[in-house]
């Protein structure tokens, strides 16, 4: 009996060692597998906190960036967040789309803002710069002083510069030209566009071409040639000189521009393209410090009025060819008769030039010119300009003709002396003094008009 109790107090003591060895082993297993448990989520947890603080410090602030650089590259996630952690990853990128539509929504309703404000103001400073050319006209046709006239002139070339650079800034934040003007031949607009630059003693128009510009087209066009002609001076040497040319096709004419500058690179070339497409809305906080509104005014101009613009090939002397292709669609037939041809793209703007002077001016009942604003080309250039204080403009209306473009230019004091001349003369002449005649018009002025 003693053996039987024996062997069953055995088996029960066996039987509870073993139950209390399965609870043991089950109980290892749960405490393993909660620890890799609290282990997965501590490393998930240490994962979500690293990525936050990557979100926040890098990611977010380089998006920011990103909409002011479009070619900036924005940071990804720290880890595989697609293997590790979809649904975190998912929600990170929802985070990143939604500051990114905010903060464009705010960049436009700050660029717009500024737009608004800066067109405002440039229509101010523009209808000031009218005024202004009003009264250095009238002072212009007053006096007859050798000195006044030169300062005067000066004056007058400054005051077209101030005009073109408002009347970019109003176009590039929404405006229009503001100027409508007859149809002018492709001469004519070039010339015009060169009497709004510093440097335009340094321009060089090669041959005429028998066409013109449509009165619709001829502001816009004239001031895109102003702004690819001031680029290419700016960013050439001061001793080079700036080539235009025409090419006529069969859907057109093409004015092409080189200097001898230094050519841009990919980089620049592919901004470049992206401005002068005219596509995109421009971002006045992203045209650099001073703003470099060129190509951005010239893609407004060309996607609004159907020429086109490009930047995109060397020139032979190194430097950069720009091409401004005008369609048949804006060009139109030159008037025959002189009386009926157009005005140039100047007549009546500050500073631009009369190709009516080359041609002979019409004149009225009385036989007596009809006014006509005095040629840039007989302006003095700005002191430190190219060719010094004693270069002449350029001499593009001396003789009349295409070629008087390339023509000797005159000291600035010798002009203004013979303007002063034929202004003695000519009131002399009205008043009825006697002065020995009146004066022949001195080279450069045939034709204008210099009554008080």
């Amino acid at each position: 009996m003693e053996q039987i109790l024996l062997a069953t107090a055995l088996v029960i003591v066996a039987g509870a060692g073993l139950a209390a060895a399965v609870l043991l082993g089950r109980q290892r297993r749960l405490t393993a597998e909660l620890r890799d448990q609290n282990a997965v989520l501590a490393a998930g947890v240490e994962l979500r906190d690293k990525e936050l603080r990557h979100l926040a410090g890098v990611r977010l602030p380089e998006l920011m960036d990103s909409l002011h650089n479009p070619g900036m590259r924005v940071a990804g996630p720290l880890h595989d967040l697609t293997r590790k952690a979809p649904a975190f990853g998912q929600s990170l990128q929802t985070v990143m789309d939604l500051f990114a539509g905010s903060a464009e929504r705010v960049r436009a309703r700050a660029d717009q803002s500024a737009k608004s404000t800066l067109r405002a103001m440039m229509r101010a400073v523009q209808s000031l710069a009218n005024e202004q050319q009003l009264a250095i006209s009238t002072m212009q046709e007053r006096h007859d002083d050798p000195d006044v006239l030169d300062g005067l002139l000066r004056i007058d070339h400054m005051n077209a510069q101030l005009g073109r650079r408002a009347q970019a800034t109003a176009v590039l934040c929404g405006s229009w030209p503001g100027q409508q003007r007859s149809a002018s031949s492709m001469t004519d607009v070039v010339r015009g566009a060169t009497s709004r630059i510093r440097d335009y003693l340094r321009v060089n128009l090669e041959g005429p071409v028998n066409v013109a510009v449509t009165s619709r087209a001829v502001e816009p066009v004239v001031l895109t040639l102003a702004e690819l002609l001031d680029n290419a001076a700016r960013h050439s040497r001061p001793d080079t000189a700036v080539e235009v040319n025409f090419r006529t096709t069969h859907n057109g004419v093409a004015i092409t521009i080189d200097d001898a500058g230094v050519a841009m690179d990919a980089e620049e070339l592919q901004r470049a393209a992206e401005l002068l497409s005219g596509e995109a809305s421009v971002d006045v906080h992203r045209l650099g410090d001073p703003p470099r509104v060129g190509f951005a005014v010239a893609g407004v101009l060309a996607a609004r009025y159907g020429f086109t613009v490009s930047v995109d090939s060397r020139s032979p002397y190194g430097g950069v060819r720009a091409i401004v292709f005008v369609p048949n669609a804006l060009l139109t037939d030159i008037p025959d008769d002189p009386s009926a041809r157009p005005a140039a793209s100047g007549a009546g703007r500050p500073g631009e030039r009369a190709a009516a002077v080359a041609a002979g001016p019409p004149s009225t009942e009385n036989g007596l010119p009809k006014r006509s604003r005095v040629a840039v080309a007989d302006r003095a250039p700005e002191p430190g300009g190219p060719g010094g204080p004693d270069a002449a403009a350029d001499g593009a209306d001396a003789a009349g003709g295409p070629d008087a473009w390339r023509n000797p230019v005159r000291p600035p004091r010798e002009t203004a002396a013979g303007l002063g001349a034929w202004q003695r003369g000519t009131r002399s002449g009205r008043t009825g003094t006697p002065s020995g005649g009146t004066p022949a018009p001195p080279p450069g002025v045939e034709g204008k008009d210099l009554r008080p």
